[in-house]
């Protein structure tokens, strides 16, 4: 049993024309519903595999013309959109990192506060009083450290 090449080509263009049909059925049937319309799920639910799409170009300008409309059967009014969600998230995930700077800024702070404070409360460190420890007392001359042998060390002869 020979085929020519000729009837392969016609069988693997219909195959394919049946594939896009099924794409555009099911796009139509998801947007009916009201349910997500993405490549993935239009590809999921048509039995076909998402480079289909991808390869096609009128169908994924069609995925993507519907996903952007609003699904059937609903007001128009304040609308939560896709892009709108990923607005949102894009900005608080903007937040989140500078939120999370800014607490790590205040923890170096609190930890250096506090650091300073163990620091002079264990008495490792100079006291915070150095000044007038260092100034000299006219009591503490150096002269007077070095004194005449007291009474009790002198030698007798």
């Amino acid at each position: 049993m020979t085929t020519s090449p000729d009837h392969l080509a016609k069988a693997r263009a219909a195959d394919s024309e049946r594939r896009r049909a099924r794409v555009l059925q099911v796009l139509d049937q998801l947007a009916g519903n009201g349910e997500e319309i993405t490549v993935s799920s239009v590809a999921r639910a048509a039995g076909v595999h998402r480079s289909l799409i991808h390869r096609h170009g009128d169908l994924h300008a069609a995925v993507i013309a519907r996903a952007s409309q609003p699904p059937t059967g609903t007001t128009i009014g304040t609308q939560v959109s896709r892009e709108s969600l990923l607005a949102d998230v894009a900005n608080l995930t903007a937040r989140n990192v500078r939120l999370a700077a800014h607490i790590t800024r205040l923890e170096r702070r609190l930890s250096e506060a506090l650091g300073q404070a163990a620091w002079e409360a264990s008495g490792l460190g100079a006291p915070a009083d150095i000044e007038t420890l260092t100034r000299r007392s006219p009591s503490w001359s150096r002269s007077s450290w070095i004194s005449a042998p007291s009474s009790s060390t002198e030698t007798k002869t």
